[in-house]
């Protein structure tokens, strides 16, 4: 087995992009634990907002292992995730845990599997998911090495995913801008239109909205757009 981990460390230290580090990971990881002269896959699962995705893989081979897991809802790696601890498969046609997710791999050639967890300050949680195509392809010594760089990797990970939060918080806050602005505006034509006031035309606004259940922004998109033949735009769009 090839000592790794402080090309891990390099590598952390030196990739500012965390989908080229991933990327890397996933190679660095197969590489290691193909020694044998048997390739083995590797995916790494983010599952953010209750969604799973494979965001870095080796192969096309894994990213479609890893995305037939998240068809059936369950399986390793989603276990993984989900119970934040280790877990080896041996022989895929002898574990019983997830037999309909085996049987429905098996066909590509999959005998034994190996789910680690990243550690993560959040509700998010990720692992990284290795396949072999020979049964009790994993012994304790490959187990620790990929828990060591899943820790190695936490760190960066866990950096990703709160600066994602953030950007997702921005948009949010964006998109709830432009649908004050919206209806501000839509506000102030009803006022025009019927000479009434502020309080009255939030009414009227609210009022069509529960009468034809659709919602207040695309209400107020439909007001504006009856008086204007110009895109609908605020001053927040970019």
């Amino acid at each position: 087995m090839i000592a790794v981990n402080e090309y891990m460390r390099d590598l952390l230290l030196e990739t500012h992009d965390l989908e080229s580090f991933l990327n890397a990971l996933t190679h660095v990881s197969a590489q290691a634990l193909s020694e044998s002269g048997e390739p083995v896959h590797c995916g790494i699962t983010l599952r953010r907002h209750k969604r799973a995705g494979t965001v870095a893989s080796n192969s096309a081979l894994a990213q479609e292992l890893d995305e037939i897991q998240y068809s059936f809802g369950e399986g390793p790696c989603l276990s993984a995730c989900k119970e934040q601890r280790t877990i080896l498969i041996n022989d895929i046609e002898r574990d019983g845990r997830w037999p309909a997710y085996f049987e429905a791999i098996s066909s590509a050639g999959v005998r034994s599997m190996l789910a680690v967890p990243f550690s993560l300050d959040s509700e998010d949680t990720a692992a990284i998911n290795i396949y072999s195509m020979s049964k009790n392809a994993f012994d304790q010594q490959d187990v620790t090495q990929v828990e060591g760089y899943a820790e190695q990797a936490s760190a960066l990970l866990n950096l990703a995913v709160r600066l994602a939060r953030h950007r997702d918080n921005e948009e949010n806050l964006r998109l709830a801008m432009e649908s004050r602005t919206t209806i501000d505006l839509a506000v102030g034509i009803i006022m025009g239109q019927n000479k009434c006031s502020q309080e009255r035309a939030v009414e009227i606004l609210k009022s069509a909205s529960s009468s034809r259940n659709i919602k207040l922004r695309h209400v107020a998109e439909a007001v504006i757009a009856s008086t204007t033949n110009q895109p609908i735009g605020t001053h927040f769009d970019a």
